[in-house]
């Protein structure tokens, strides 16, 4: 029965630390793959201005092309709308036995304010990404409780960073996938 990682962002852009992270977790867990799903407008960033979909899933595209244990999704971004977790998981759950749900440590101290947090826990497997530097938990609710952490290989970067970095002219060489990084130069993507 395959097992598979759900790994959704805003991804603006996606960069080798969510790479690094996806197949660290891959490894972690046996999971046959990792479908990366770009949010179409992300419930907890619905007031920051993101890159258009189409060239958040472009940049995806190139950053996993020819990583066969690598997929996308572009089910958020074809609904359009704030993208909820719980629609998408039982969307995918139609055509997958085994899903885990890959979010990142500070979620899970929100998990509870989430759409349908206990449906969710039903449909996938919670893995919390957890790095060495991650602060002890602020509190231990039955979310906390019921999910996977991993301590992954990781690297920190940071997307916002990287904006702000192309908007001065700084370099992102060894930040994102050449391919990811000639898109953004091309497009001029965060230069505003």
């Amino acid at each position: 029965m395959a097992k598979i990682g759900i790994f959704g962002g805003t991804f603006d852009p996606i960069h080798l630390g969510h790479l690094i992270t996806a197949q660290s977790v891959r490894e972690i867990r046996a999971l046959e793959k990792i479908i990366f799903i770009p949010a179409f407008i992300s419930p907890h960033k619905s007031e920051i201005k993101t890159s258009s979909a189409e060239d958040r899933l472009n940049m995806i595209k190139l950053a996993i092309d020819g990583i066969s244990f690598f997929d996308y999704s572009n089910i958020e971004i074809e609904k359009g709308g704030v993208s909820f977790t719980i629609d998408t998981l039982k969307e995918l759950k139609k055509n997958n036995d085994e899903l885990e749900f890959i979010i990142g440590y500070d979620n899970i101290f929100e998990f509870n304010t989430w759409k349908d947090p206990d449906e969710i826990m039903k449909l996938a497997k919670v893995i919390v990404l957890k790095r060495r530097s991650s602060h002890p938990p602020q509190f231990k609710d039955k979310y906390y409780n019921q999910a996977i952490f991993v301590q992954t290989r990781g690297i920190e970067i940071s997307a916002t960073d990287l904006r702000e970095r192309v908007k001065k002219g700084q370099p992102i060489n060894f930040l994102v996938p050449q391919k990811v990084m000639e898109y953004i130069y091309k497009h001029k993507l965060y230069n505003s």
